[in-house]
């Protein structure tokens, strides 16, 4: 079952519409998001599709372009699938969130509604800027995974136990590039951690780890302790437990 109902007009929004529907397939599943040119299979009567789907949907979302509000004929055509689509939604009180698209697109206005349209003008609407896409898609997915707890408890469902003798990796809350290498060239700009036999922490916050060596309100275990704080400028080196060796012995 979709629950996330893309409403579009093609000409105006539909490949907005495709990188919403790109953007949340990726992150909840391919299923997760209905756009009719994507999810209605050929030979499908697809007003049946359309309405059924959109009932069993948790959240309409609604992709303005920039002449969205040009199409006066057809907002006011009773046959119009965007205003059909639209007005179902209302009466099966999903929630609706207009979805602005590009930089320029105005919030709408109810003298540019018809009577039983203008509701859409009273929503909180958010803005997709194509310049900005990546930045603004991720906030978009946030708001309906915010929206529909479902979709928030499957992306935050705990991931499966590794396969004994595998290996496992996981990074969160990371801004910038991360690396992952057994050997690289060039600049790295950063934390970076080499051969570690033991546990290894790098941020904020305290270490405890069987402790043996009290420094404040940090523990360390280990033949050796070595604490920094504040600012550093230049080489800190530390070796302890185990003969020096080259860092190129193992070529």
């Amino acid at each position: 079952m979709a629950d996330v109902f893309i409403n579009y007009r093609t000409g105006d929004g539909n490949e907005t519409a495709a990188l919403i529907d790109n953007e949340l397939s990726n992150r909840f599943g391919k299923d997760r998001a209905f756009r009719a040119s994507k999810s209605i299979p050929p030979g499908t009567v697809y007003p049946d599709a359309l309405l059924t789907s959109l009932r069993r949907s948790a959240l309409l979302l609604v992709v303005i372009g920039a002449d969205w509000v040009n199409f006066q004929s057809r907002l006011r055509d009773p046959e119009d699938w965007v205003r059909k689509e639209i007005l179902e939604a209302f009466a099966c009180g999903l929630p609706v969130v207009p979805v602005l698209a590009g930089r320029t697109t105005e919030r709408l206005k109810k003298d540019d509604l018809p009577a039983d349209l203008t509701r859409l003008a009273e929503l909180q609407s958010v803005r997709l800027d194509t310049q900005n896409a990546e930045a603004d898609l991720k906030r978009l997915g946030d708001l309906v995974a915010e929206m529909v707890p479902e979709l928030h408890d499957l992306e935050h469902a705990d991931a499966p136990a590794p396969e004994p003798g595998s290996v496992s990796n996981s990074a969160g809350g990371i801004h910038g590039t991360a690396v992952q290498s057994r050997d690289f060239t060039g600049d790295v700009s950063g934390t970076v951690i080499k051969r570690p036999t033991g546990p290894v922490h790098s941020g904020n916050g305290n270490i405890y780890q069987n402790s043996r060596h009290v420094s404040g309100g940090r523990h360390y275990s280990g033949d050796g302790m070595t604490n920094f704080e504040g600012d550093h400028h230049g080489d800190i080196r530390h070796r302890f437990g185990e003969p020096g060796r080259r860092e190129d012995d193992e070529r």
